[in-house]
């Protein structure tokens, strides 16, 4: 099938290489000419396990294209699926500029029949506002919009993408409905076939109830810390109840990256703006929030004094596998070590060239080793595998003092302990 993705960021590259894999004729076009002469030279904007790879061969197998020629990619496909950016705005709607002006161009270029597919994360209505769009600006052709939403997870969104748990299909007509059912057929998958507004609202309920899990976690971790409980533990009784699950059960510093933030956001805001109450979500948030308060507090407990002391901190991408920094908890942290006068050393395998810019006064070292030498304390902020495999015993002659606060509880605090080190961690008892 031929198909155009509009808008070549994380979820339409991916996208548009795997249904490439898939064996379609896949054209992704973007108006960044930068973006889509690096793609034809076979750089790739964002760093994901396996992409780089699967777009060369890809590329090279005639599949897949880059074009900043928005006419052509129109006419050449049957399928156009919209994965554009939907920014957060200051009042926390999502920000729908960019949908408005694709959908409009869609509709001046086509030249025959069209599925319009909206991949990007929208608010519940936004398909009625790009078919009115389109039916302004192309009344003679006929055409479908449907709700296609991703699901898919930085670190591991080729695997999300070729195995996913489901496929949801917000559809208006038969037509469209055969199309994209026979396009996503190869991956065997189920598909669940709904209307445009319920597969709108799928995709937000999804992210923000992951949220709301992490949040829910975060707060019981606060509680264990209180009375000695290990929340470890309490995570493993409630997550082998099969209501319940264990994803998402992981005690830490909170969620980041691009999704999350920005939908539970734009849920609440939906909400409000259907006169429904959705205060829970506030909540979510503000948990969130405070967790890195919490975790900062952590480490002016271990040093006092912040002013002129030397921390180190590894990881900066919000989560492992990734060189995403948007909404990174080590963006925060940092920030508020910098607001009290320390240095900050910081390393991350694949982060640190985006975050050069937003973090100009940061020492970023070369491996980790380099960024824990000499610093008062350490302070783990991303759980990259390769940390868990550090020599502990290099790690405490290279330190100033022995001191770990691991916001991602890494490593067992019996055996740091005796390792000498004073290690604080997160809703896990402190070793006396």
């Amino acid at each position: 099938m031929n198909i155009a993705i509009v808008g070549t960021g994380y979820v339409g590259l991916v996208s548009g290489t795997c249904f490439a894999e898939l064996g379609n004729t896949v054209i992704c076009v973007d108006n960044n000419e930068k973006k889509i002469e690096d793609l034809n030279n076979g750089i790739i904007p964002i760093y994901e396990p396996g992409l780089e790879e699967l777009v060369a061969k890809n590329r090279k197998n005639k599949r897949l294209f880059f074009t900043n020629d928005m006419k052509a990619a129109v006419q050449k496909s049957k399928v156009i699926f919209i994965a554009v950016g939907t920014p957060p705005k200051l009042d926390g709607d999502a920000d729908l500029k960019y949908i408005e002006q694709v959908s409009r161009d869609i509709a001046r270029y086509m030249n025959n029949y069209k599925v319009v597919v909206e991949k990007s994360t929208v608010p519940v209505e936004t398909n009625k506002w790009v078919k009115y769009i389109m039916r302004l600006n192309n009344h003679k052709i006929d055409f479908d919009v449907a709700s296609n939403p991703e699901f898919l997870k930085e670190g591991s969104a080729i695997e999300d993408f070729m195995h996913p748990d489901r496929i949801v299909l917000g559809v208006e007509s038969e037509k469209a409905r055969k199309l994209l059912v026979k396009l996503y057929e190869p991956l065997k998958a189920p598909i669940v076939v709904t209307n445009i507004q319920s597969a709108e609202i799928i995709k937000h309920a999804s992210n923000s109830f992951l949220a709301t899990k992490i949040s829910f976690i975060n707060a019981v971790a606060n509680i264990c810390e209180q009375v000695g409980a290990d929340i470890e533990k309490v995570a493993e009784g409630m997550g082998l109840d099969k209501r319940i699950g264990s994803s998402f059960l992981k005690a830490g510093i909170g969620y980041g990256g691009s999704c999350f933030p920005k939908d539970v956001q734009a849920f609440i805001r939906i909400a409000q703006n259907l006169g429904c109450n959705f205060d829970i979500l506030k909540e979510v948030e503000n948990v969130n929030e405070n967790q890195r308060k919490l975790v900062f507090k952590k480490i002016e407990q271990a040093l006092w004094i912040l002013n002129d002391k030397k921390i180190g901190v590894l990881g900066i991408a919000f989560k492992p596998n990734t060189d995403d920094i948007r909404s990174a908890p080590a963006i925060d942290i940092i920030n508020m070590l910098e607001a009290e006068g320390a240095h900050v050393k910081a390393f991350d395998p694949k982060a640190m060239d985006h975050a050069k810019e937003l973090l100009p006064n940061v020492n970023f070292c070369k491996n980790a080793y380099e960024a824990i030498k000499g610093c008062d304390a350490l302070v783990i902020v991303t759980e990259w595998p390769e940390f868990k495999n550090l020599s502990l015993t290099k790690i405490k002659k290279l330190l100033k003092h022995p001191i770990i606060i691991d916001a991602r509880n890494m490593f067992d605090p019996k055996k740091m302990k005796k390792l000498g080190f004073k290690y604080t961690s997160v809703g896990r008892p402190e070793q006396a």
